[in-house]
């Protein structure tokens, strides 16, 4: 069962299963939450993965300075080209051990030839959401800070005794 718009407020206000977010009001969706663009970084070295993890590198990747258009502005965008990039959220996501989060691309973001790819969101992780953006585009993409860029649901499990216990627990 997927949680709706009044159990996600409700968890969101009494649990704090999100934290940091803009506006509770316009990032509650019908049927999930809207994370925000919080960093953009690009890749500017490889990753190597393995079995066990051991040998595991995890690029942090450059991040990107958002422009201004005009000094008064309070945000700035990110003019981003055709490319793969990283996206870290403004929002830290609290998901109890009865939760498991999935994660989409908003449909105005596919509209504009880019998408993002997540993973799953254990049960028991807590931290800011960081995934992949894909500029598909060949005129690329203009990004505000904050921008709502993905949607995540969540959907009732069977509670767990432990849940996540990565190195991404607690990551800010």
């Amino acid at each position: 069962m997927f949680l709706n718009k009044a159990q996600l407020k409700e968890r969101i206000i009494s649990q704090g299963l999100i934290e940091d977010y803009l506006n509770l009001d316009i990032q509650l969706t019908p049927n999930g939450f809207d994370l925000t663009a919080g960093c953009v970084f690009e890749f500017d070295t490889a990753g190597a993965l393995d079995f066990s993890n051991n040998e595991r590198i995890v690029p942090a990747g450059k991040e990107l300075s958002p422009k201004k258009k005009n000094p008064e502005d309070k945000f700035g965008w990110w003019n981003l080209k055709k490319g793969t990039y990283k996206i870290k959220t403004n929002e830290t996501v609290n998901v109890a051990n009865d939760l498991i989060a999935l994660a989409f691309s908003r449909t105005s973001l596919l509209r504009m030839g880019c998408f993002t790819q997540h993973g799953v969101w254990d049960a028991g992780f807590k931290g800011r959401g960081e995934f992949v953006l894909v500029v598909d585009n060949p005129e690329g993409i203009s990004l505000k800070q904050n921008a709502r860029i993905a949607q995540l649901v969540f959907a009732a499990i069977n509670e767990i005794n432990e849940g996540y216990t990565g190195i991404y627990q607690n990551k800010r």
